[in-house]
């Protein structure tokens, strides 16, 4: 929620994976875009949206098991799976599409001028077969 932001008064966006918990994505982008001065630059980082395909519990445990479709939602999921889940630490998690991921980017008036992709490591069985990162450079025109 950046409406408090007085318009144009920000050079450089700096967010760090944080739209898998924003419901609405392309509100994001728009408010971003309207903060930013002319020139200035949004860097985002962004969860593949196949990370969310996979029951998280069973992907804890090494498996690989597709079961969700994209977009995603942590709502999705029953009450008792979610406390499961989340427990009282973690907060809701929604995957997005690549359109309203990157496209949502450019339909709010962004021009990408950076891509890269980069991987979890460590035991995440999933990133042993793909990037689960996004990370991109969008330019206010």
């Amino acid at each position: 929620d950046l409406h408090r932001l007085a318009a144009a008064g920000f050079d450089l966006i700096v967010n760090p994976c944080s739209v898998c918990y924003c419901a609405d994505v392309q509100s994001v982008w728009q408010e971003c875009y309207r903060v930013l001065k002319t020139g200035g630059a949004l860097l985002s980082g962004l969860m593949n949206p196949v990370h969310y395909l996979f029951d998280a519990q069973r992907s804890a445990a090494g498996e690989l098991i597709v079961r969700h479709k994209i977009p995603y939602s942590d709502l999705q999921l029953s009450e008792e799976e979610r406390q499961v889940l989340l427990g009282d630490c973690r907060p809701v998690e929604f995957g997005h599409s690549l359109t309203d991921l990157i496209a949502g980017q450019l339909a709010a008036g962004f021009q990408l001028t950076g891509f890269y992709e980069d991987r979890w490591g460590g035991d995440d069985r999933l990133s042993e077969f793909l990037d689960v990162f996004i990370a991109t450079r969008a330019i206010k025109r």
